[in-house]
């Protein structure tokens, strides 16, 4: 069985409490051993920390990092910007000795070393390349036949030059592994445009932010899209919060959701009762 030390991040478990249920869920009934990491902080956040102090950024990621190392195992979150934060730290640090002299020298005051040995994957990274689709579709006991928009993010499958996931301008992944559930994905434009929250876009300009959220959601419509299925809860939370102010109501789903649907979890596992978008299954 495959092992990893489950990073949460912030909103997954304190907005969508479903996400995390449902990734755990399935990750048991696919073989995965996820394991808590113990006193986590945020990852922190990538287009925020990051653009004011990147010795910040990377000490904070770090202290993540070797709370991993001391388990011995490598990483996995279900978050784009957890993962984004915590692969790009993870790639400096295990690549370049003199940053990661440094990082330690502010470990140190807190009683900790990272050694540099670390890696990160996200969930949808897992399962396709660990699981695999077929073992997948093996594991639905309820496929579906949703018609849905697949929404990558920007921090998943960029920056493509390190993490060589899958082509960054027209990627195939998540949109295979949403069809392992017997679900649609539709094709559509602008299939990479961000969501609109990222880089702290939405906490300075929030009315820039939804502009963003509002051509994703005219072009999901014109798809004939039923779902978004995120691997994000930010954007997931962008999309399920904003969408009444802008005359929509598309229901949003993270894929451990739709899998969790698909493998016959209850509402009340899913946590669709804290989306502000109703979920009608």
């Amino acid at each position: 069985m495959a092992k990893y030390a489950f990073f949460l991040g912030c909103i997954a478990p304190l907005r969508y409490p479903g996400v995390e249920k449902s990734t755990r869920v399935v990750c048991e009934k696919l073989g995965i051993e996820l394991v808590d990491i113990q006193d986590a902080n945020c990852c922190p956040a990538p287009g925020v920390i990051k653009a004011f102090s990147k010795a910040t950024w990377l000490a904070a990621a770090a202290r993540n990092l070797a709370l991993a190392e001391k388990m011995g195992l490598p990483i996995v979150t279900i978050c784009n910007g957890c993962y984004g934060s915590l692969f790009e730290a993870a790639h400096e640090l295990n690549n370049n000795k003199e940053e990661l002299a440094e990082v330690n020298k502010v470990l140190k005051e807190i009683g900790m070393e990272y050694k540099g040995t670390t890696q990160v994957f996200h969930f949808a990274e897992v399962l396709y390349k660990e699981v695999g689709v077929e073992k997948i579709k093996a594991a639905i006991s309820n496929p579906l036949s949703y018609k849905v928009a697949t929404f990558y993010g920007c921090h998943f499958l960029k920056p493509s030059s390190i993490k060589n996931l899958d082509d960054p301008e027209e990627p195939h992944i998540l949109d295979d592994l949403v069809e392992a559930t017997g679900a649609q994905s539709m094709p559509r434009k602008q299939k990479m445009l961000c969501c609109g929250a990222g880089g702290g876009l939405k906490a300075a300009f929030g009315d820039v932010a939804k502009e963003f959220t509002k051509t994703n959601l005219e072009n999901i419509t014109a798809s004939g899209a039923e779902y978004i299925i995120d691997v994000c809860p930010f954007c997931h939370l962008q999309f399920d919060t904003v969408q009444g102010d802008l005359g929509y109501s598309i229901p949003v789903l993270h894929l451990s959701q739709l899998y969790g649907i698909a493998m016959g979890m209850s509402e009340a596992d899913l946590g669709l009762s804290t989306h502000v978008v109703p979920v009608k299954l």
